[in-house]
């Protein structure tokens, strides 16, 4: 079993070795705000209404290759019942056609063979989709509690706001949360936390989503970071107040997971996928500017955000930014009326981002915020880093106070959540 001072171990999980000196740190049990749920097979043939659930997602195992176009008329091929193809459980809705692909569920397998290969079920580890078994791993891996985001439904529920029957889009979150509140988390105690999602394409019916959820113990709903990207309307318009409102009354936590407001980032059109990989926050520092500087947080002084695998080393320059643009140019922005203090205000009080490697974050706490940050695992995905998290964490960690570290991987986390936890730093 390696130890915290294995550098062979420590590297193959990321961690930039230091020359500083080991200290006695100990890592207590971690609050993860920031793990996914590959939704088993059973979800909407359990949890729908009888009169949807024909039509309701669906797995089937068919053999698939690659997706693409047809070599006969160029249109798109979804790449299934392919004779020679490797088996898949793909998933079938409306138009939609997902083949689940391995860095969904990359736990357990070595990092140079989590590519994207087609995946059964049985190939996965059973946490990836049974809620004992996920409880287990997470005790494995030194996690107490877990909030974690869909798969298939994509991060804040594209899947159903892209699909033409509303009706039946409608009918397929509510089953989501149904699943989600009584069977993913109902009997964990407490270690899955509900994260819900909501009918992106109705905001009252959003509201009625996230005041029915509250009422059983929702403690965060997705939602996306840059909900343009998606032909919704932006936080800016108004038209997300009365969902902002709800959330605010009910202590409802806004989530935004990296790719829930997706468009093509900065870079070469024909760069290898390494690129936009590094530069994922970038949409999330967008979307914090958004929120910075729309009001928003001024109207609903109560409400929190949280932005999750969104890492945190980029915040301090966006705040010197948007305090500076607030002092010298708010007049001639748009924002004279609008934000009455300067932006980093609100961040400070409102906002947490959380994180699984980032020793620059670590070292720039002072201009972040110890109380506007929390750790995560990302189980099961490809950036995972179960099941050696406490030995990551104590690595990059080890110059922190234990106060500031029970904050990071645990405090934080359950005062954003309303957890009942136990007082104790240490």
């Amino acid at each position: 079993m390696a130890t915290s001072d294995d550098p062979q171990r420590l590297r193959n999980c990321g961690v930039v070795m230091t020359d500083r000196a080991n200290s006695p740190v100990e890592i207590p049990r971690i609050i993860s705000l920031d793990d996914h749920l590959v939704e088993p097979p059973h979800l909407w043939e359990q949890w729908l209404p009888e009169k949807f659930r024909a039509r309701g997602p669906h797995v089937k195992r068919q053999r698939v290759g690659p997706l693409g176009l047809s070599d006969k008329d160029g249109t798109p091929t979804d790449g299934v019942d392919v004779p020679e193809g490797e088996w898949c459980d793909v998933w079938h809705f409306e138009d939609l056609v997902y083949q689940t692909k391995r860095p969904i569920a990359a736990v357990g397998f070595p990092s140079d063979q989590r590519t994207l290969v087609p995946i059964t079920y049985e190939e996965m580890r059973p946490g990836c989709y049974e809620p004992a078994a996920r409880v287990s791993d997470m005790r494995k891996n030194h996690v107490e509690t877990s909030l974690t985001f869909p798969t298939f439904s994509r991060f804040c529920g594209q899947t159903f706001l892209e699909r033409p029957d509303k009706e039946l889009s409608l009918a397929c979150v509510r089953a989501y949360n149904d699943f989600m509140v009584e069977e993913w988390c109902g009997d964990s105690d407490g270690a899955l936390v509900p994260l819900i999602i909501i009918p992106l394409w109705d905001v009252t019916h959003a509201v009625e989503e996230v005041r029915r959820n509250a009422n059983r113990g929702c403690r965060a709903m997705c939602f996306s970071e840059l909900p343009t990207n998606l032909g919704l309307p932006s936080i800016h318009s108004g038209y997300w107040d009365p969902l902002f409102l709800e959330c605010q009354e009910t202590g409802v936590v806004v989530a935004m997971h990296i790719g829930s407001g997706w468009k093509e980032l900065p870079g070469s059109p024909d760069a290898p996928p390494a690129v936009s990989f590094s530069l994922s926050s970038n949409n999330a520092a967008a979307s914090l500017c958004d929120f910075l500087f729309s009001g928003v947080l001024v109207k609903f002084p109560g409400l929190k955000l949280l932005y999750s695998e969104a890492q945190i080393g980029w915040i301090p320059y966006i705040l010197e930014r948007v305090d500076t643009v607030w002092h010298e140019h708010r007049a001639r922005a748009g924002v004279f009326d609008l934000v009455p203090e300067p932006p980093s205000t609100y961040y400070y009080r409102q906002v947490v981002s959380c994180f699984f490697r980032d020793n620059f974050g670590l070292r720039s706490l002072i201009e972040i915020g110890i109380d506007n940050i929390a750790f995560e695992t990302d189980y099961p995905h490809g950036d995972s880093t179960w099941p050696d998290t406490k030995l990551l964490a104590t690595e990059m960690m080890k110059h922190l106070s234990t106060e500031d570290i029970w904050k990071i991987v645990r405090g934080n986390a359950a005062r954003l959540l309303g957890l009942s936890i136990e007082d104790s730093k240490a």
